[in-house]
């Protein structure tokens, strides 16, 4: 690992070699009396920006990223896709840094250490003794400085490589997130399900001790099994769906849900703008909403709108309302579908208006 960690080092003074390199033509242009001074200002800004070009490109991370894994042996997280000004400069300080480091290292490779051998070798008598001591301390000083800048590199790396404290936390709600929608189904699996097999269990008992004496109320029970397990059937259904799905659709594909059905969808703002969480959310809303819809009612229009206005998205479904005062959604979806706002921060309104049936999110991030 030390021999690693000193290979990233020198690597960081062979990175410190062109800009010596450049400054040290940039001072010989401004010594030179024949040379106007616009020349050198032009060359020196000119120089300095592409010099300070690097270490804020968007791949410099990544590249820090898997050196520092590979040769200082720091765990570290993969860099965003996106990457914030804050990270930028944290990668131009640990850029800046790595190449200061290279080239004291530099120097002690390859002038100190070299310096130390002449004046053990051809040092001599009594007085050169001072010499040839200072010479020797060189030896061994090189090594264990090279081991502790490694070390402190090592240390120093996952606080300006790693995620920044907005990133973690942003990682940690995402991950709060994904944990309670994944309590959440297995809690609606359980219930559902739960409830399904316990109705079935009790018709199918009843069903075999009044099998000979009331056939009617037998042929009603297993009607009853039929029904209970087909709605089971499409509980589970709907619930493996989500979990196959992974992270799931988001408002970028909420186009697909007017495919062959009766439903218009309209987008107002920057819906690609809208956090990826914050996205699936909103497209599982839009689903169930529609899907409850046009269960109510199939050849009902649907209408679906989505708007996002500053930091908040606001989505709603809009269907027909039925004759006896129902739209589409209510019951256990519709509370399912409200924890799950709240998760957000968001709130949830479902009810009639203005004759029809409306489901109304708004999420804010």
């Amino acid at each position: 690992m030390t021999y690693r960690r000193a290979a990233y080092l020198v690597l960081g003074g062979v990175l410190f070699l062109p800009y010596a390199m450049v400054t040290w033509g940039l001072v010989r242009v401004a010594r030179d009396s024949e040379t106007p001074a616009a020349v050198w200002v032009t060359l020196s800004v000119v120089t300095a920006v592409i010099g300070c070009a690097p270490p804020l490109l968007r791949g410099t991370r990544a590249v820090q990223v898997a050196a520092g894994r590979a040769l200082l042996g720091v765990r570290l997280p993969d860099p965003p896709e996106h990457i914030d000004a804050e990270a930028r400069l944290r990668s131009a300080l640990w850029f800046t840094l790595h190449l200061a480091v290279g080239a004291l290292v530099g120097l002690l490779l390859f002038v100190a250490l070299p310096g130390a051998v002449v004046l053990i070798l051809t040092s001599g008598g009594w007085g050169a003794a001072g010499l040839i001591l200072l010479g020797v301390a060189v030896l061994p000083g090189t090594a264990y400085a090279l081991a502790g800048l490694g070390a402190l590199a090592a240390l120093m790396a996952p606080a300006l490589l790693g995620p920044a404290t907005r990133e973690r936390t942003a990682a940690l709600e995402a991950e709060t997130v994904r944990l309670a929608e994944h309590n959440r189904l297995a809690r609606e699996l359980h219930d559902s399900i739960g409830h399904a097999l316990t109705v079935s269990v009790l018709q199918a008992g009843a069903a075999g001790q009044l099998f000979d004496r009331d056939p009617a109320f037998a042929r009603r029970a297993l009607s009853a099994i039929e029904e209970t397990g087909r709605a089971a059937m499409e509980d589970l259904d709907r619930v493996l769906g989500l979990l196959r799905d992974g992270e799931g659709r988001t408002l970028a594909q909420v186009g697909r849900l007017s495919a062959g059905l009766p439903v218009e969808v309209t987008a107002h703002g920057p819906v690609r703008d809208v956090p990826a969480a914050v996205s699936r959310e909103a497209y599982g809303l839009i689903q169930e909403a529609v899907t409850n819809a046009l269960r109510h009612d199939p050849q009902g229009p649907v209408s679906v709108e989505v708007m996002v206005t500053g930091r908040s998205l606001t989505v709603e479904v809009v269907n027909t309302l039925r004759a006896t005062g129902e739209g589409g959604g209510g019951g256990r979806g519709l509370a399912g579908m409200r924890e799950r706002v709240a998760l957000h921060g968001g709130v949830l309104q479902a009810g009639p208006r203005h004759g029809r049936w409306r489901v109304r999110a708004e999420l804010p991030w």
